[in-house]
């Protein structure tokens, strides 16, 4: 689909929702007239349309939480997009990372596992960046360097093995859930992210 196949309502807008390229958590929505959308496109940064100001807007043109876009999505109809974006601090005025942050009747279903995943890697890069050996186990493996972690890859490696074996799903998943935090761990050790992976497993599917 093209810019000029998209369908703007009788106002001229159409509905823009906003959504994490790493996560996939939702974090705003907004709407956006044919102006906006050619911004967007031409910066790769997130532009809207105010309903109440009548007038284009820049997502973080004064407090600086800019919205990169990292890809746009249309629907089957053409009267809604998808901003897949990396934002530059919380997208909420309210400073929570998403707008979506309230639950209807209390109901919490949790995150979702790109959430989950997302959230994992903030806090061992949040332990990386503090650097307190004293409390922290992820910052005190980082300090003992690619032979420590290396190791204890090879060791929950071994652990799953020996709980799928047994066929014991409870620890099949206790297990690899170590195994993954721990290739977490190598991966901050050695400056890359979850991001790498997944480039080099997109690429196997050709």
């Amino acid at each position: 689909m093209t810019p000029p196949e998209l369908k703007y309502d009788a106002n001229g807008l159409l509905t823009v929702v906003i959504q994490h390229a790493t996560s996939g958590q939702v974090l705003m929505v907004g709407f956006a007239n044919q102006e906006a959308v050619r911004r967007t496109l031409d910066t790769g940064k997130a532009w809207f349309f105010s309903r109440a100001r009548q007038s284009l807007w820049l997502k973080g043109e004064t407090s600086g939480n800019e919205l990169h876009v990292q890809g746009i999505r249309a629907d089957c109809d053409g009267d809604a997009l998808v901003y897949l974006c990396h934002p530059a601090g919380p997208t909420c005025h309210t400073g929570e990372p998403s707008c979506f942050f309230e639950h209807l009747d209390g109901r919490d279903p949790g995150e979702t596992s790109g959430e989950a995943a997302s959230m994992l890697w903030s806090a061992i890069q949040s332990r990386k960046a503090e650097a307190d050996t004293s409390t922290s186990y992820v910052a005190r493996l980082l300090a003992q360097g690619v032979d420590r972690i290396a190791k204890k890859i090879g060791e929950e490696a071994g652990e799953v093995i020996i709980a799928a074996k047994n066929a014991d799903r409870a620890e099949v998943a206790h297990e690899v859930a170590d195994l993954w935090f721990h290739t977490y761990l190598l991966l901050a050790q050695q400056g890359m992210t979850p991001e790498d992976v997944w480039e080099e497993l997109r690429s196997r599917r050709h």
